[in-house]
């Protein structure tokens, strides 16, 4: 049966699509390349199945959808780049079934020039069919918040960047059903290059509050508070969080490589310093236990919250895997307790799980909050713990100690 929607990828990027697409009620299949990250809930997937969504059991089913989206993700290759072997795979898969008058739209995040230098070769040289004659070719960067319910697929623009402006075109009518704004960028080099300064505009500022929270902890000044009195400014500034480390599927980009032969110095920079946190959040532990008399080895520590984001199940970069790590590597005995996690290994060995929240509290030695799920009684965790290390500032002033 005839599809108005594939969309290739069914990780984090093309699940939110296929959701949207499917509420917004277009006819959308759904095609997996390989083994992604994220999944739907059953009633979420009985949902969307009653609503007309399906998944492709063969490739030759993408030859018979008006609109294709590539929405794999990708991850840093061994020489710092982007990887596009999941890209390069879902390409060919496509290019061999594609018809005449199909918009191919890329939402994968990729260095700026790979739909004209990449994409576009492999559709072309599969399909026998031309770029912006044939078929329309088109970028737009996903913009998926995972578990923002005030932003949605609906209510947040959509940039396109089209090879040809009938391209933009194209793609744009497709989104239009989607979201109330369609932006159009000048290409499709624009439209890559937004999602590059998005992303690095995040991982940038992250850095500089995660320095800020330890230069504020060596003058002992309340980070948290400076936070929240800054936030009050009606311009020119954004409230950021530090943490324990920056997780998530949206990679920072330094461009290392770049045909420019550019890099984004300040980019490298936020890297050394994001990928440091863990590394103090265990410095910080470590001196909280001496503190009270303790030891790190053979101490026991409650991680609790080991996804990226909160309340959800995505454990993609999290930073809760180093900080386990490294205090294996002190002699510590490790727990954790997650609600949205039921098991969880490191180094290829099985975590154990706390069952009971305030008991495994209780009889740690330290109890470290690394995620601030909703599920979390935070006030009643503090009275528990025996010490508490919050990376989050999540819990009520004087209840813990802050990173």
């Amino acid at each position: 049966m005839p599809a108005d929607l594939a969309v290739i990828g069914l990780g984090p990027y093309g699940l939110p699509l296929a959701q949207a697409a499917v509420a917004a009620g277009i006819s959308t299949l759904g095609y997996r390349t390989g083994p992604e990250p994220g999944s739907l809930s059953p009633a979420e997937l009985r949902r969307m199945l009653s609503e007309g969504f399906r998944h492709a059991t063969s490739p030759a089913e993408l030859g018979r959808v008006r609109t294709a989206v590539i929405c794999v993700p990708t991850s840093r290759g061994a020489d710092g780049g982007v990887d596009l072997s999941q890209v390069e795979s879902a390409a060919r898969a496509l290019a061999a079934q594609l018809r005449p008058h199909t918009t191919v739209i890329l939402e994968s995040p990729v260095r700026p020039g790979t739909t004209e230098d990449v994409l576009r070769p492999l559709l072309e040289e599969g399909s026998g069919l031309r770029a912006g004659r044939d078929f329309h070719l088109a970028y737009s960067p996903s913009r998926v918040d995972p578990g923002n319910r005030d932003f949605t697929p609906a209510n947040t623009p959509k940039v396109i960047g089209g090879l040809t402006p009938a391209c933009t075109e194209s793609a744009a009518a497709f989104y239009g059903r989607l979201t109330d704004k369609v932006v159009r960028a000048r290409g499709p080099r624009e439209a890559e290059t937004v999602q590059v300064l998005e992303t690095n505009y995040r991982h940038v500022n992250i850095a500089l509050v995660n320095e800020m929270a330890v230069l504020c902890h060596d003058l002992g000044v309340d980070l948290w508070d400076v936070i929240r009195c800054a936030e009050t400014k009606p311009f020119g500034f954004q409230a950021f969080r530090p943490g324990p480390g920056v997780g998530g599927h949206a990679l920072p980009q330094d461009l290392a490589g770049s045909p420019s032969g550019r890099t984004l110095r300040m980019v490298e920079l936020a890297q050394q310093v994001n990928g440091q946190m863990p590394r103090y959040v265990i410095q910080r532990a470590a001196t909280l236990l001496n503190e009270h008399g303790k030891s790190a080895r053979g101490a026991r520590v409650l991680l609790l919250g080991v996804t990226y984001r909160p309340d959800l199940a995505d454990r993609q970069s999290t930073p809760a895997h180093e900080v386990a790590v490294r205090l294996m590597e002190l002699g510590a005995s490790v727990s954790y307790h997650d609600p949205h996690v039921p098991s969880w290994s490191v180094l290829g060995r099985p975590v154990p799980r706390a069952d009971s929240l305030y008991e495994a509290a209780a009889d740690a030695d330290l109890t470290i909050l690394l995620q601030q799920h909703r599920t979390y009684d935070l006030q009643g965790l503090s009275v528990k713990a025996q010490l508490l290390l919050d990376t989050r500032g999540a819990t009520p002033t004087g209840a813990a100690h802050r990173l």
